[in-house]
């Protein structure tokens, strides 16, 4: 769906190019002006234009998308003929699979069309989303009629191939997201999140539940808007491209938001609830501690297991010349053989968990990537609670490749019979046409990709010599309670949410009794959420599950248990597994109860990043005292670590009494001691977790003695941290300080303008630079204090218009970033919006941008044809202001 798209392309405008330099040659450079003659009535206002001057002048007027991207020329590479739209069973042979695998075809048009996500219910029925309206031609022609579905498909004679079909609903505008539960289905049809049910047995949708009204937006970048729904371990649904999940309780949907937004289209979870995800130009990423608990303390930024990088390598291996990619162009993209080099659409990692596969498949990571028309298989590796990756196979391999190139795959997922399941667009265009650029447009209408947008196939891997079977669960909650343990990890959830969903006391034993004595510490593990979410938890259970010889299902014991364990879970600080040692910090430091065997636990693990992290993210408000006890009474010292973190803690609350308790404290110390610098270093924001942003001024309410002291008392090594600290603080007239900042309040025009660009960053910027402003490491840089964001006004509108190419530097820091063009997705007033909201968000105080200073500085770069660079913007000496360089603009 977004082939080259996002925030990784490098996106360029271009106005016209010389037919004598684009390398389109031969038959098709002799086409290429009656093609164009041919397309203008289907462009309607917006049309190519070939005119006897441009001929004359050897140059062709490029009109079509005249906001779109790409380089004045360009050569299209490698000049392939088009390719012929294939049937399923063609399509089938133009597969190769890796060894002791085949392809089987589930599902095809008619009975399918343009499907982008798929969920089976407990009857095996397998619903899709049909996003019909999605970029019938360059144009983006249809996207706001309401052409979308859900169907329902049935197997109904056991033999793997969709036989039945229902539509269960329609007369959808671009849905984009679907996931069976409670007897129905949740749908994304953006902006709204719909609960649609049938309750007359008809097949057919007659109940239809408003969820959640701020599902994304109407109209834009699909692949930059919330999506693919999944329910958790935790009895919580998660998106991807979203920091909003819910929960039904009670028969009433709870809605939550301001978590961690993951991803960019996808997402997935493995056997122990951790989730996997990526970003178009980013393979995998996972977050192998919960989140959502993260957050729970803005005074430290936490961030050691959340969004992790954990494949490094990006290169795939087409095994067919694949040059109809968005940046085509850039000599960096394909190979000499015409081969996508690294990836550039990848989305919908799957993780198998289907026991059908041999046992060194489980837990892999299959991850699509449509614009090379593969499939990749990643080992996924643990070792002390970090995930790791790696290809499973060598250079020029690849799990599941095809030479169609219309082969499509969104999303993976593991079915109920145990297979691995694959969506297929089959389609040309997935690339939306808001990033499109003038080469791949070019490739396009060369290549008669354009057509056909109505076909779609569902494919499903299978071992040879296997003949898998979907399980359908039984109507009554006592037998489902043994599929808690089965061997298909899809089933395990399945059976996990009916139970929860009904809630039926009377299997309570039942479960209670898988969850201490069950077959399988994953038999025990879904037990043990079951009842968290049918609130039957029971104190023995969890005693019991807390003395298990597993080390997950000993810490599946401590995330379930609330304040009345505490004096259990104190028990297990000293538990070797350092997933248990997570799962302590997280609840320990989460309630006052627990405090003390936080304490302990900080002592003796403190020194390990996923441990420390998440003790702090329970600790708001309370940090000063536990870094008190840490330093007091205790023939064991502290990680030093752990007190740095804690301190910096304490300074970024910014309350002027406390602060100066922490100074007192650090003042206390023996001069210089391990103790002392490591409270100084956190202090002076010394090695900050990644994403932390970089401190504002802090004015305390009097001056603070205990700086002095260190100053005299400091050596070679807290000197330079002493004077660090000394420059974080100030109070009523301290030399060389400037006076509080005055803060000018916004105007009630600026205030509106402002709640407009905080819908357009939650829409399109939080995946990636967070809703926090803190950036993702790898990714995208902090704006939070960004000078980029806080100096010259007019820097921030020249990129979200025009895009922004690395190398830049931010803090210090090379970022080798691509950031896409928004000027033709977004208007003058939501582009002023935005910027407003950045330069005044997370304690900004930078001037507002009007609507007309940015529709000058639009009109000033009219003719600018490709994005920014650092020179340009941020330039080392005066430039005088001539061309795209950019010009002053008052506000």
């Amino acid at each position: 769906m977004h082939a080259g798209s996002g925030v990784a392309d490098r996106i360029v405008r271009a106005k016209s190019f010389p037919l004598a330099n684009t390398g389109i040659s031969g038959k098709f450079g002799a086409l290429l002006p009656a093609m164009i003659r041919s397309r203008t009535a289907s462009f309607r206002t917006r049309t190519c234009i070939l005119t006897a001057a441009a001929l004359a002048a050897g140059t062709l007027a490029w009109a079509l998308h005249p906001k779109n991207a790409g380089p004045e020329t360009f050569e299209i590479k490698f000049k392939l003929p088009p390719p012929r739209p294939l049937t399923a069973e063609e399509e089938l042979k133009m597969f190769k699979v890796a060894k002791g695998f085949h392809v089987e075809l589930v599902a095809a048009e008619p009975m399918i069309e343009t499907p982008i996500a798929q969920s089976w219910d407990e009857k095996g029925r397998l619903f899709v989303c049909e996003m019909r309206g999605y970029m019938q031609d360059v144009e983006g022609k249809g996207e706001d009629k309401p052409l979308g579905r859900i169907v329902m498909l049935e197997d109904t004679d056991g033999d793997g191939k969709m036989d039945k079909r229902t539509v269960f609903a329609d007369g959808l505008i671009l849905p984009r997201a679907i996931l069976c539960v409670n007897g129905g289905v949740l749908v994304a049809e953006p902006p709204v999140m719909w609960f649609m049910k049938d309750t007359k047995g008809t097949g057919v949708a007659d109940l239809k539940e408003q969820v959640d009204g701020a599902y994304g937006s109407r109209g834009g970048q699909p692949e930059h808007m919330a999506n693919s729904p999944t329910r958790f371990l935790d009895n919580w649904i998660y998106n991807a491209n979203s920091g909003t999940r819910y929960k039904l309780k009670d028969g009433k949907w709870i809605v939550e938001s301001g978590g961690a937004s993951r991803g960019q289209w996808g997402m997935t979870q493995d056997d122990y609830g951790r989730s996997y995800y990526n970003f178009n130009s980013d393979f995998l990423r996972s977050s192998f501690v919960p989140e959502s608990l993260y957050k729970r303390n803005p005074n430290f930024a936490a961030s050691a297991g959340a969004g992790v990088q954990i494949l490094k390598e990006q290169d795939c291996w087409p095994s067919h010349p694949t040059p109809g990619v968005n940046r085509g162009y850039d000599a960096k993209s394909l190979r000499a053989d015409g081969t996508l080099e690294k990836c550039t659409a990848t989305c919908g990692a799957g993780i198998y968990r289907g026991g059908l596969f041999p046992k060194e498949f489980v837990g892999n990571a299959f991850i699509p990537e449509p614009s090379a028309n593969l499939v990749k298989r990643v080992i996924v590796e643990e070792k002390d609670a970090v995930l790791t990756a790696k290809n499973a196979y060598g250079d020029k391999e690849e799990f599941l490749t095809s030479t169609d190139e219309r082969f499509r795959p969104v999303n993976t997922y593991t079915g109920p019979d145990g297979a691995l399941y694959i969506t297929d667009m089959y389609r040309g265009i997935i690339q939306h046409k808001s990033f499109l650029t003038h080469y791949l447009i070019a490739n396009i209408i060369a290549r008669k990709l354009e057509e056909p947008f109505d076909k779609g196939r569902i494919w499903r891997i299978v071992p040879d010599g296997a003949k898998p079977q979907t399980v359908k669960l039984p109507a009554e909650s006592a037998k489902i309670v043994d599929f808690l343990g089965h061997a298909n990890g899809v089933i395990r959830d399945t059976a996990q949410r009916l139970l929860v969903e009904r809630k039926d006391a009377a299997v309570a034993p039942a479960i209670a009794k898988v969850a201490t004595s069950g077959a399988t510490p994953l038999a025990k593990i879904h037990a043990l959420w079951t009842l968290e979410g049918m609130a039957a938890l029971t104190p023995d259970v969890i005693t019991a599950c807390l003395k298990d010889k597993d080390a997950k299902v000993r810490a599946a014991a401590v995330r379930v248990s609330d304040r009345t364990m505490s004096a259990e879970l104190a028990k297990l600080t000293g538990d070797a597994s350092v997933n248990v040692q997570i799962a302590l910090a997280f609840t320990l430091s989460g309630f006052p109860e627990g405090q003390d065997g936080a304490i302990t636990l900080a002592r003796r693990s403190g020194a390990n990043p996923l441990v420390r992290e998440a003790i702090v993210s329970g600790l708001r408000g309370r940090e000063l005292e536990v870094l008190d006890a840490l330093i007091k009474n205790s023939d064991k010292p502290a990680p030093a670590d752990m007190l740095g973190a804690l301190a910096q803690a304490v300074m970024n609350e910014r309350r002027s009494a406390r602060v100066k308790t922490l100074l007192a404290l650090i003042a206390a110390q023996p001069a210089n001691s391990p103790a002392q610098l490591a409270m100084l270093e956190g202090a002076a924001g010394k090695n900050p977790p990644k994403g932390a942003p970089k401190f504002k001024l802090l004015y305390l309410d009097s001056e603070s003695a205990e700086i002095a002291t260190l100053a005299k008392t400091a050596n070679a090594k807290s000197k330079p941290l002493v004077a660090a600290v000394d420059a974080r603080v100030a109070w009523p007239n301290k030399p060389g300080v400037p006076p509080p900042p005055v803060i000018v309040p916004l105007t009630a025009d600026q205030q509106k303008l402002f709640e407009t660009g905080k819908t357009v960053y939650n829409t399109l910027c939080t995946a990636c630079h967070q809703p926090t402003g803190t950036g993702m490491e790898g990714l995208a840089p902090a704006l939070v204090d960004s000078d980029w964001v806080l100096g010259n006004a007019d820097i921030l509108p020249r990129i979200v218009i025009h895009g922004l190419n690395g190398p830049i530097k931010v803090e210090g820091k090379t970022w080798n970033l691509e950031m896409p063009p928004l000027g033709a997705a977004l208007n003058d007033e939501q582009v002023a919006g935005v910027v407003t909201y950045i330069r005044r968000e997370w304690e900004h105080n930078a001037s507002p941008i009007t609507v007309d200073a940015v529709a000058k500085i639009r009109a000033q770069n009219k003719t600018r044809t490709k994005a920014w660079t650092e020179p340009e913007l941020k330039p080392s000496a005066p430039r005088k202001n001539t061309g795209d360089q950019p010009k002053p603009v008052a506000n």
